[in-house]
């Protein structure tokens, strides 16, 4: 098996555009949760989203949007092009030796919203005949791969909120067993259209005022958009090209529930905790800090700290751990993408980003994450969890590069 490196990192987020922008944002604890409004939702109960700015978005797209392209494909595009940028990487470096793996929970939703819309009100005459391309699932891995000529194996993994953290772990596995030099890995959700939010609205799950993630008063989640890709490769290519190696992906771990399509099992995400920690060949009390799934929804918050504390016993008390969630939101498919930028940037920066809004230590949790400010620490080995609908759970661990 090959050693995996991150050499690039890109990111699209409520948090301005850019992984540093995400980075600086989730250690000052500055929210990008903003009011929303949906002008086909006139009775509309959560008023907040982290979402893009319009000018963000504008900067994205350009003046003119492409015929073909979704937000979700433009957001993956902007994110996938910063990290080749920071990485280096230049035509020849592409080709059959790099794959893509990018991946999305709702695809081209702004899309399918509109022509929904439009044919309620104007019948189906006049829908865009480009919508197929458009709300595809894999377009935004169809599309990156078009840009950088990435001829190896592309795919789009439709895992809910593991989206991004799978496909993370499945570019890894690409380049760890030799099938590829390189792969552009993550995911991408441009979500925030009006029945869209509506659907979630009406699960139940999100917070009307604010998320506060392990906290006694959590009441719901809030919504998030945006975009974040690595840039992974052996640590061969990478140290032939002497390319800046950011840090070492050690491990990864994925599994089912095999159970309930809502409830996650507090038991088969610590297995998968343990699988990654077992890859990665590090004990739990290497873990220095850990970016939980973390949503603030009451029944999530519980089982993902009986996860932890199965696998990290009592030395749980001594691992920061925090979500960032209140500060990007929840981006479903791009969510474990953007906490694995976040979880790396804490390595880069020796420093914990908070939980902000927190309150107080809920006692059936008895879990006080990073509150409100960041920590500076030492930091040699992270982790960070995703949890999705459909019991579908994955772990990452990166840690400091050391040559040998």
């Amino acid at each position: 098996m090959k050693r995996v490196v991150v050499t690039g990192m890109g990111a699209v987020s409520a948090c301005g555009l850019g992984a540093d922008a995400l980075i600086a944002a989730t250690q000052a604890g500055i929210s990008g949760v903003k009011p929303v409004q949906f002008d086909d939702l006139p009775q509309q109960r959560v008023s907040t989203a982290a979402r893009l700015t319009l000018e963000d978005v504008a900067a994205i797209v350009g003046p003119t949007p492409h015929k073909m392209r979704d937000p979700v494909a433009e957001y993956a595009l902007f994110a996938a092009r910063e990290a080749v940028a920071q990485a280096g990487l230049t035509p020849e470096h592409f080709g059959e030796v790099c794959g893509v793996s990018i991946g999305s929970g709702q695809g081209g939703a702004k899309t399918l919203n509109s022509n929904y819309m439009k044919f309620g009100r104007e019948g189906p005459m006049r829908l865009d005949p480009m919508t197929v391309p458009k709300i595809m699932n894999n377009a935004a891995a169809g599309w990156v791969s078009m840009e950088f000529g990435a001829m190896g194996p592309a795919f789009c993994l439709a895992t809910a909120c593991s989206a991004g953290s799978q496909s993370i772990g499945l570019g890894m596995q690409m380049v760890a067993l030799g099938q590829v030099d390189r792969c552009l890995a993550g995911g991408t959700e441009a979500c925030l259209v009006g029945a869209g939010f509506r659907i979630w609205e009406l699960l139940r799950v999100m917070t009307a005022t604010q998320n506060r993630p392990f906290s006694k008063d959590r009441n719901g989640m809030t919504l998030g958009e945006g975009a974040g890709v690595l840039v992974l490769e052996s640590l061969e290519a990478a140290q032939e090209r002497g390319a800046e190696i950011l840090c070492e992906l050690s491990g990864f771990g994925t599994n089912a529930d095999a159970g309930d399509l809502l409830r996650p099992d507090p038991k088969r995400a610590a297995a998968c905790m343990r699988m990654a920690l077992k890859q990665a060949g590090l004990s739990p009390d290497r873990i220095e800090y850990l970016n939980a799934h973390g949503t603030g929804t009451v029944a999530n918050d519980i089982s993902e700290v009986m996860a932890l504390r199965d696998v990290f016993g009592e030395g749980l008390d001594g691992l920061e751990v925090s979500s960032t969630k209140p500060i990007h939101g929840h981006g479903l498919g791009a969510a474990g993408a953007l906490e694995m930028i976040v979880a790396i940037g804490a390595l880069q920066r020796q420093s914990a980003p908070p939980t902000i809004n927190f309150t107080e230590v809920d006692p059936k949790i008895g879990l006080e994450p990073v509150p409100n400010q960041a920590k500076p620490m030492s930091i040699s080995a992270v982790m960070s969890n995703s949890l999705a609908f459909g019991g579908i759970n994955a772990s990452l661990v990166a840690q400091r590069y050391e040559d040998g």
